[in-house]
């Protein structure tokens, strides 16, 4: 489930003692670690930069530079309890380790019924209120007797001049937008009827979504919110983008959060109300313009026969639909089912990075993507590996590439790999760190 999505030069020597040594069921192609440009130190903290707002994405302290958000952290003890959200801040020249935040459910949760949330997750990330400083929106574990409609989980941690501040407050989703008993999840950011703020899409039970309009104000209210939506799927999949470049963003509904075929939905004046191309069955949609139309295009990964003999269980060729909604046909032998889109060469065409077995970038061409314009990523780590994010961190016009190397509950490696005219990314990180770093004071 992808979006969209998400460094560069680092500036000063900042978090985490790295942990190179890695062994795990998915290793990528080398056995020995190689030595990263820069490792960071994890014990100099520093303050996170002030900012006066900006339009940049994922930038919570609104100083125009993109911020990285790790939903997935090692712990101090291999049984201890999840440690929360962890924030990387930006600056003009990449992503800062030093400069980071963690957000836990005991220091900004919100309580419901006297009850504080026992996790988070992050879940999308947005200006919810127009206010020029990204929101973050997490799930929670709110008490629940099974009696009637679930509480909301979802709660959202509101952007500032010091990055994500104060407690979360409840997202308000009011019962006419609700149908059903199952719990309001999965919000996907957009602006699908095309006022200039963004909006929550949320699922809801029996081909129904719950659209939410903004702006949201500070207590987590909607502008505006009506009957649930008709759609043919319950499972609302993110990033949004404006596919049929009409002005109003789209957005991929899945039928099932495993293996099954998707739609793309599409938004107008009333939401995202209209159901644009069917996509094949598979395991991870995104959204990209690999260069063979006007309209973005789509690549689904997973569903199609293995790439090789040797491929990983569940590992099958990615199917292409070009120009959405006509949707010419394409395919490629990938050996990865997780895919993430982003332009790392500058180009103005979007790449398709795909990770499974190993982590392999597709160029983005006039005639569409082709396995003979291929970059095969090696994280300075073994274990497996996955992209917790693309985006322009350093503010360079290219996407960079920030991977997580995972070597057990305890111990992992983060690498962020700065996008090049040449080779799609660098063949070294700028900075590479462990998500350690925010176990410590």
């Amino acid at each position: 489930m992808c979006t969209t999505p998400p460094v560069g030069t680092l500036i000063t020597a900042l978090a985490a003692t790295v942990l190179l040594a890695a062994c795990g069921p998915t290793q990528h192609t080398g056995s020995a670690d190689r030595t990263p440009v820069r490792i960071a130190d994890g014990q100099a903290r520093l303050p996170v930069p002030k900012g006066k707002g900006s339009r940049i994405p994922d930038d919570f302290n609104g100083d125009g530079h993109r911020d990285l958000v790790l939903g997935d952290l090692v712990k101090a003890q291999a049984h201890a309890d999840d440690p929360g959200i962890g924030i990387v801040y930006g600056s003009e020249r990449g992503l800062v380790p030093g400069a980071r935040q963690l957000i836990t459910p005991s220091g900004q949760g919100a309580a419901t019924d006297g009850q504080l949330p026992a996790l988070f997750d992050a879940e999308a990330t947005c200006d919810l209120d127009k206010d020029g400083f990204t929101d973050l929106v997490v799930s929670t574990d709110p008490p629940y007797d099974g009696q009637g409609q679930p509480p909301v989980p979802l709660q959202i941690l509101f952007g500032s001049p010091t990055g994500l501040s104060g407690k979360a407050v409840h997202l308000t989703v009011p019962p006419a937008a609700r149908v059903g008993n199952d719990w309001p999840e999965q919000p996907v950011c957009g602006d699908f009827d095309g006022d200039g703020a963004k909006d929550l899409v949320l699922h809801a039970t029996g081909g129904h979504l719950t659209y939410l309009r903004g702006p949201f104000t500070r207590q987590g209210t909607p502008r505006k919110a009506g009957a649930p939506i008709q759609s043919p799927g319950e499972v609302p999949t993110g990033p949004a983008a404006d596919v049929d470049r009409d002005g109003y963003d789209d957005l991929i509904v899945r039928t099932t959060q495993g293996t099954g075929p998707s739609a793309v939905v599409f938004g107008g004046p009333a939401g995202p109300t209209r159901t644009g191309a069917v996509l094949p069955s598979g395991i991870d949609v995104a959204l990209g313009s690999f260069g063979r139309g006007k309209a973005l295009d789509a690549a689904v990964g997973g569903g199609g026969p293995p790439a090789r003999a040797d491929s990983s269980v569940g590992e099958g060729g990615t199917s292409l639909r070009y120009d959405l909604p006509t949707a010419a046909k394409g395919s490629l032998a990938s050996p990865g089912s997780i895919l993430d889109t982003a332009d790392f060469d500058g180009d103005g065409l979007s790449d398709l990075v795909s990770s499974g077995s190993r982590l392999r970038i597709f160029q983005g061409r006039t005639t569409g993507l082709s396995t003979r314009a291929t970059t095969t990523v090696e994280p300075p780590a073994t274990g497996t590996s996955r992209v917790v994010a693309v985006g322009d961190f350093d503010g360079d016009g290219r996407a960079d590439l920030a991977v997580r190397t995972y070597r057990s509950e305890t111990k992992d490696t983060v690498a962020v790999f700065p996008g090049a005219k040449k080779g799609l990314v660098s063949a070294e990180p700028a900075v590479t760190f462990s998500t350690s770093a925010f176990l410590s004071p």
